[in-house]
Order: structure tokens, then sequence, then C-alpha cells
């Protein structure tokens, strides 16, 4: 029978003391996926990956890997690996010596151990390196040994958790393209950890958004970010202005809506007229003008970052609500400040905005 996925986690519950940190999460991970656990500290995502790992059992509920259930299986016996945030590099050992560890221990042969090792330190761009010690190291070449290390097992599944923190951050948006890439070169599925957003939209095929112990949204990188299924996903992902109104009228496509006494349409997801609503609405998504036409909302500019090809206009709406709107930068950021203080009108397309279910 063919396997459908590579993990699996089926109604997996975990508490510690009084605390539920994972909750009924059921999740499946096809081969090839780069999937991204993506949440605030306790959220319990790293939970879920060291149950993936072995290294916690589930209170209830299951665990597979290529189908079979390895809920109560010991983590050397699972046909995972695993990248940490700190390296755990063996000081003593070279980079071959750290690389060719794993393979040691499972007693295979001496010329096995050599060509996995090269072809792992080769998958990382470190060959010609194999005889450093990790102490004349980069941080960078330190995580691509700590990756050979995984990868030279040749895993069913890579988990990794939050690998890139401990890097700068020219180095770690180097990296993510780079993981990104032997990931698809290797063609095997990663299970990620971060709380970083920005490198979880980078990185991923999927991203499974985590609060409270439970999923809160799970999907592509582009639904996550452009229609976000519930406000704390809308607030944790990306820069989100909520703005909130009535619906005045419905018709079969559109409603509109009041927002400090001016219409705005928007695309129409089971409203009635008269309700209160809270619409999510991206800064790039805003435009700009100097007069008011068609569903627009007059503003005031309160300030003016500059952030080298975008500015970041703070303005504040009829009725005191503020907005942040994020626009391309076609002048010098001199005549940005001059605008500060000065009424001018925003807008969107109906389809930008996004109704906001909790």
């Amino acid at each position: 029978m063919e396997e459908l996925y590579e993990a699996e986690l089926q109604n997996v519950k975990k508490r510690f003391g009084e605390v539920v940190a994972v909750d009924a999460v059921s999740l499946s991970i096809p081969k090839g996926e780069f999937l991204t656990l993506l949440g605030p500290s306790g959220c319990g995502k790293t939970t879920l990956l060291r149950m993936f790992a072995g290294f916690e059992a589930p209170d209830s509920g299951r665990v597979l890997l290529g189908g079979r259930d390895v809920t109560l299986v010991p983590p050397y016996q699972r046909d995972v690996t695993t990248v940490f945030q700190h390296y755990a590099l063996f000081p003593h050992m070279s980079v071959f010596e750290n690389v060719a560890f794993g393979l040691e221990r499972r007693r295979i042969s001496r010329e096995q151990i050599e060509s996995r090792a090269v072809r792992a330190l080769e998958m990382v761009r470190m060959s010609g390196l194999e005889h450093r010690q990790p102490g004349e190291l980069s941080g960078g070449q330190q995580q691509r040994v700590a990756l050979a290390r995984a990868l030279v097992l040749e895993p069913r599944v890579l988990l990794l958790d939050e690998p890139l923190a401990a890097l700068d951050l020219k180095l770690r948006k180097e990296m993510q393209l780079e993981l990104k890439d032997l990931q698809r070169r290797l063609g095997i599925s990663f299970i990620y950890v971060t709380h970083d957003q920005e490198e979880a939209l980078t990185m991923s095929d999927r991203i499974a958004v985590m609060n409270a112990g439970h999923i809160e949204q799970l999907g592509r990188a582009e639904e996550i970010y452009e229609r976000p299924s519930t406000e704390f996903v809308a607030g944790f992902i990306g820069v989100s202005n909520i703005i909130e109104g009535r619906t005045e009228s419905v018709d079969e496509r559109r409603a509109i809506v009041d927002i400090s006494g001016s219409p705005i349409q928007v695309i129409d997801v089971g409203l009635t007229a008269g309700q209160a609503v809270r619409l999510l609405v991206r800064p790039e998504k805003i435009k700009i003008s100097s007069e008011a036409s068609g569903h627009a909302l007059a503003a005031r500019i309160e300030s003016a970052v500059y952030l080298g090809e975008t500015t970041q206009w703070r303005m504040s709406l009829e009725g005191g609500q503020a907005i942040t709107v994020l626009e391309q930068n076609t002048q010098p950021f001199d005549s940005a400040r001059s605008r500060i203080g000065e009424q001018v009108f925003v807008s969107w397309a109906p389809e930008s905005a996004v109704i906001l279910k909790g």
C-alpha cells in the first residue's frame, strides 16, 4: 500500500502539570514538503517537534512515520534526525569526524562512512574543510556541519528547531535560501520550527500557525498572509491594520461598510446589514491620494519612517482609528517629512480587505 504521508500526528495531546502544551492536534506532512511550525513562545510548536523526534511522548493520540506507528518507539529507532539552534558539535573532533559520528555508531563499513560523509559535506558546500575543528569555523559553517551530520543518516524526515536563530541577520537570510534549495534538491520532508514570520514565509511550502497549543491556521504562505482566518493570525503574520466598521447594506456579491462615516466596499462573505465588522487591510494594499475619489477615507498623517525602498506612514482616520500605510519611495524622504500633519485620502480594492472572524 502506498504511503500517503511521511509524518503524521493524530489527535495528540500533551500536558506539563497544569499547562496544556498541545491540545488535540492532527497534522499530516507529505513526502518532500517543507512545513513550518510558526508561533510565539509557549504555543506548543517545539513540543510538537519533540513528539515527532521521540523526545516527548503524547499523553494521548498517535505519532506515525511513513505510516508506521512510532508513538512508543525511542528516538534512536525513528527514521528522523534533528538539527538544533545550538549546533552541539563535538569540539575535539574534526568536521569529517563530526559528520561521520552517527554512521560509526551504526557500525557500517568504513568505505560507506567515507563516501556518505563526503557526499553530505558536498550537499552543504563544506567540501575541503573536512579536517578543520569546529572552533575554526564561522557560525554559518558550523550550522552547515550540523546539517551534514543530520543528513548523512539519510532520514525520512529532517526536524529543525530554530536552527538559524543564533546567526546574524544577513547570514540568516542567506541560509534560509540555502536550506530551501537543499530541501528541494534532496526531496525529503523538512519540519521547521520558528517564531520568525519572515523566515516562515520565505522557506515554507505550508505554514502551521500555532496558538495556545493548537493550530490556528494551516496553509500555503500566500494563503496565511493574504487570507488569515483569525485575528490572531492576522496580527502575528506581518503588519496588519484592523479597522472597525458597521455594515450598511448587502447585495449578492458585495457589502458596504461604514467606517467613521464613510462608505467602503468589501467582498460579502455572509454579512448582514447593521453588523459590526473588523476588517484586515495590509499596509502595502492601501493607496494614498490628495483628493477624495470613490470609496476613500479621510486621514491625517501623523508620522513617516524611512525604510529604504519604502516609507511607512502612520495615519489617523476620522474617528481616531490608527492605520499604517506602506508606500514605494519615488521622491526624497525630506519631502515625506514635510507632509506630517497633512490631510490625505486612503483607499483599497474591495478584495484587499479581509473580514475577520475572531
